[in-house]
């Protein structure tokens, strides 16, 4: 269920989208209407690339670890519940 990521609906979904275009947008052209030679606006390109790409990696690695953290939370929980379930506190010991 895609829509009980965000809670808030489907507002910072568009928001995050919106924002992401606008920056690298704004970014490109810029680095487009630099005056520099070649090689200077082709080493900020790549640099502006790397960039984004390592902020993706990282917001999935992030992710991740808290989906795993989650995971884990929920087969303790399913555990305990279990085990409370199976419990008869008027069986002798």
């Amino acid at each position: 269920m895609p829509g009980a990521l965000w809670r808030g609906g489907c507002c910072p979904h568009g928001q995050a989208v919106l924002s992401f275009g606008v920056a690298m947008g704004a970014v490109a052209l810029g680095i487009y209407f630099l005056d520099v030679d070649a090689w200077v606006w082709a080493f900020l390109a790549i640099g502006v690339l790397y960039l984004v790409t390592s902020c993706f990696t990282l917001a999935k690695v992030i992710r991740d670890r808290q989906e795993a953290g989650q995971i884990i939370s929920r087969v303790d929980q399913a555990l305990l519940e279990k085990i409370l379930a199976e419990h008869d506190p008027f069986q002798k010991l």
